[in-house]
Order: C-alpha cells, then sequence, then structure tokens
C-alpha cells in the first residue's frame, strides 16, 4: 500500500489511470452489444486498420496522430459493420483483407520511409501497448475524458434503440425503426473506442477490453441490463486493478489488464457453473 500511495502522489500516474478506467468503461458499454451481434471480432479488425493509419500519420510526421488515424478507424468501422453487408465481399472475408493489408502496409511503410532509429521499438509498442500512457499531457487526458464522455451520453441516450438493433434488427426495422441510422452510430462509436484503446493496450490485444467483461458478466447475469452495468463495473474494477499492477511490478500496461480480465472470466466462469447458468 505504501508502493502504490507513493506512485500516485505523481500526478501522470492519476491522469493515466483515469484515462485507463474512462477507456474501459467505453469499451464494455458497446462491447456488450458486439458480443451480442457477433461482431467481437470487429476489434482486431479495426486495430489493424488503424495502425496502418498510424504509420501513414508517422511517415508523415503529422504532430497529432488523431487527425489521421479518427477518420480513416471511422471510415472502415462504417465499412466492416454496415456497408459490408451488401457488398459482394461478406463479412469475415472483408475483415482479413482491411486487417491483413493495413497491419503489412503500415508495418512495411514504416520500415521503407522509418522516422525513428528504433522501428522494432515503435512497432511493438503499437502492437502490444506502450508506456506512452503514461506521458499523457493534460490536453490528451482532456481529450480522452471528452470522447469518453460522448461515448457514454450517446448509449445512455439511445439505450433502447441499441437494445433493440441488438437482439432483433429485423424486427426493429420492421416497426418502422432506423436501424441503419444506429448500426453507423455503433460503428462510429466502436472506431473511437478502439483508437483511444491501442494506446492503452495496444493493436493486437485491444478487442480484450471489448469481449472479457462482457463475456464475463454473462456467466451469472441473464437481462440486458443486469449484463450492461455488471460489464462495466468488471472492466473497471479489471483495468484499475491490472494498471495499478503494472506500476508497482514493473509490467507491461496493456497485458497486465487484459490477464486480470482472463481472470475475471475464469472466475465468473465458475461462478456461473455453480449457479446453473
Amino acid at each position: 500500500m505504501s508502493d502504490i500511495l507513493y506512485y500516485f502522489d505523481f500526478p501522470f500516474v492519476r491522469y493515466a489511470l483515469v484515462v485507463t478506467m474512462m477507456i474501459a468503461l467505453c469499451a464494455s458499454l458497446f462491447g456488450v452489444t458486439l458480443v451480442l451481434k457477433r461482431f467481437s471480432f470487429i476489434g482486431d479488425g479495426l486495430s489493424h486498420g488503424a495502425f496502418g493509419a498510424f504509420a501513414v500519420a508517422a511517415v508523415l510526421q503529422v504532430s497529432n496522430e488523431l487527425i489521421v488515424v479518427l477518420p480513416v478507424t471511422v471510415a472502415m468501422a462504417i465499412f466492416l459493420l454496415r456497408a459490408g453487408r451488401r457488398a459482394k465481399i461478406k463479412g469475415d472475408a472483408a475483415l482479413a483483407m482491411v486487417s491483413v493489408g493495413a497491419l503489412s502496409i503500415g508495418y512495411l511503410l514504416l520500415n521503407v520511409f522509418s522516422v525513428s532509429g528504433n522501428i522494432a521499438g515503435d512497432v511493438c509498442a503499437s502492437l502490444f501497448g506502450a508506456t506512452s500512457i503514461l506521458t499523457l499531457s493534460k490536453t490528451d487526458v482532456i481529450l480522452c475524458l471528452v470522447l469518453s464522455v460522448a461515448v457514454i451520453l450517446l448509449f445512455v441516450f439511445f439505450y433502447n434503440k441499441i437494445f433493440a438493433v441488438t437482439f432483433d434488427e429485423d424486427f426493429a426495422a420492421a416497426i418502422g425503426e432506423k436501424t441503419e441510422i444506429y448500426n453507423t452510430i455503433i460503428a462510429v462509436v466502436t472506431a473511437v473506442i478502439i483508437v483511444l484503446a491501442m494506446k492503452l493496450v495496444g493493436a493486437l490485444i485491444v478487442s480484450a477490453l471489448i469481449i472479457f467483461p462482457a463475456l464475463s458478466a454473462m456467466r451469472t447475469f441473464k437481462s440486458f441490463r443486469g449484463v450492461t452495468v455488471c460489464t462495466a463495473v468488471i472492466a473497471v474494477l479489471c483495468a484499475a486493478i491490472g494498471f495499478v499492477a503494472s506500476i508497482i511490478w514493473e509490467l507491461p500496461v496493456g497485458p497486465s489488464i487484459v490477464l486480470v480480465n482472463i481472470i475475471s472470466f475464469v472466475a465468473f466462469f465458475c461462478i456461473g457453473k455453480c449457479a446453473g447458468r
């Protein structure tokens, strides 16, 4: 406890913890919808695509990478979640093309137009998370908080619509709901979450923040509301515990959070089995 209090005397550690918990909360809210709609894989596809956009921003030496990464990721999300349904290349095939293509092109660009003497280190940090989460400025924290609050408000405001689109999209469309608009909102918000979470856990394991808390909550709760609330609590607690553990034992932040989520899933799985869920 004394070590924890010592580290939290530093403002940048407190900033990083707040950002970590907010990102985990946002990912968990829409994670339930993505899991139930069988879109769990979207996290990997978008994060790999975002890595390609990050590489382009690095080559162009753009000061604020979000200017490039966020619009590109949003466009890919809309294509994969919405337009991809009517395309000749469907679902998993379109995802594989975008994912592998963007990841390969991004790595190629970083090698051909290298802007750093440590390409391997930069790539590894982008794929598995980096200590840059501990070097956030006040501007970064404010931007993250604004985007996170916007995501949470969208979820609360469109809760009933998201519920309808999640469980029976065809019926929702039949009774006059504008399902395409709500799917677009889900796509855009998912892209924002992915871009925010990449700095925390990296491109390769970002989908863990979306999948594990939702799957853990589904082991013990039946209702959509109950699963959503439990998912949010699990995500925030796992993020906080993983972050603190990484600080104390000098471990990578992203993998530490994912490991805590895995342990949480195993625990809830056992609880669900004992309760006959």
